[in-house]
């Protein structure tokens, strides 16, 4: 009879901080325990370089990592399935596909679920961002609507943020690299600039890159409502549309909360410095699902830096061993692409943008997807 390890440690999400733990596993899985990736697909898609495909750069392969691989190469098992909740007092995970998975220790990096909850409709009538592979699922449909429209064919972008701007910069070249001329571009954001929470000249180079490409942008303007051919708001006249996008912030999943785990105003998951839950030492979370002491943006750079520490924490955690604190930088460079194969650099004040800029984004991002695809 085949032995079973008394000890389990569930990784739930293959997000970012997850896949150097994977990494890290490679030959060096803790003695005694039994480690099991639950992921709801077997791949990730790197959304650093989501809006590289859609502007016709990468390959879908060029930006997806394998899961499966990963958990092959580390002898760790997979199951492809979405945890939907926690049981604390049983230390069991709730899977979509019925499984209830017991626990020693549990990681989480699920990533942040698209924060639609204000805006009505959005789901029904609006192509949302995140999940990943539901947006690439969707994405050539809408190429296939606007080669076959036969006047301008209007794109509503709704967001402000980095995300937001660097898929509108994506759509207007791609379009323009298809060579469909009546593809319109506009970003509807509540903030007054894009890109607001970047250096100000951050924002001021996407304005000004906005303007030159005859795309508009919508400012202090909150959706609240998308109908199946406008958007509505708290204030103002309807917009109208052909396609609609939305790449809004982060949102935290239900089932934390609801499990009893300590959680900030949001949802999000409270850690410590070590990453660990304030309220339940078997459980650890990092990336945009955890709130740290040290409050960042909801960013994959903080994400993938959290990841070594995760590691180290969660494998001290195996062997009983001290763990360590972990404390995110205070900035991070944020490299926004414009689609052109360009982009605009921010780090704290200062800013910079141009063919240079997208080269090192370019051999960055693609530095860390080939890390993992090895």
């Amino acid at each position: 009879m085949r032995h079973v390890p008394d000890k389990q440690l569930l990784l739930l999400g293959g997000g970012h901080a997850h896949l150097n733990l994977l990494r890290r596993l490679r030959g060096k899985a803790p003695k005694g325990w039994q480690v099991t990736l639950v992921s709801p697909h077997p791949r990730q898609i790197y959304s650093g370089m989501l809006p590289g495909w859609v502007a016709g750069h990468y390959a879908l392969e060029d930006c997806a990592i394998s899961l499966v691989g990963l958990c092959e190469r580390a002898g760790i098992a997979f199951a492809q399935t979405t945890a939907t909740g926690l049981d604390l007092a049983r230390d069991e995970v709730l899977c979509a596909d019925g499984e209830r998975r017991r626990f020693d220790l549990v990681s989480i990096d699920t990533g942040p679920e698209p924060a639609l909850s204000d805006l009505l409709g959005a789901t029904d009538h609006a192509l949302p961002v995140r999940p990943i592979e539901g947006f690439i699922a969707r994405w050539p449909n809408m190429q296939r609507r606007w080669k076959e429209h036969t006047r301008p064919f209007e794109v509503v972008v709704v967001g402000s943020g980095a995300a937001a701007v660097e898929l509108a910069f994506a759509i207007h070249s791609r379009a323009a690299r298809e060579g469909v001329s009546g593809v319109r571009v506009c970003i509807v954001g509540r903030d007054a600039k894009p890109l607001a929470d970047t250096a100000g000249s951050a924002s001021r180079r996407a304005m000004h890159l906005l303007q030159a490409r005859g795309m508009q942008w919508c400012g202090d303007r909150t959706a609240v409502q998308i109908l199946p051919r406008c958007i509505q708001f708290e204030r103002g006249a309807d917009l109208p549309f052909d396609a609609c996008l939305v790449a809004t912030g982060a949102a935290a999943p239900h089932w934390p909360r609801a499990a009893g785990l300590s959680t900030d105003d949001a949802g999000f998951i409270r850690v410590d410095r070590t990453l660990r839950s304030v309220s339940h030492p078997q459980v650890f979370a990092a990336g945009d699902v955890a709130a740290h002491v040290d409050t960042r943006p909801k960013s994959g750079v903080f994400a993938v830096r959290a990841g070594a520490a995760l590691a180290d924490n969660i494998l001290a955690a195996c062997h009983g061993a001290a763990l360590r604190e972990w404390r995110p930088q205070r900035r991070a460079l944020y490299l926004v692409s414009t689609g052109d194969g360009r982009a605009i650099a921010s780090w704290g004040a200062l800013s910079a943008s141009g063919r240079w800029v997208w080269i090192c984004k370019d051999w960055i991002d693609r530095g860390f997807v080939r890390r993992y695809q090895e």
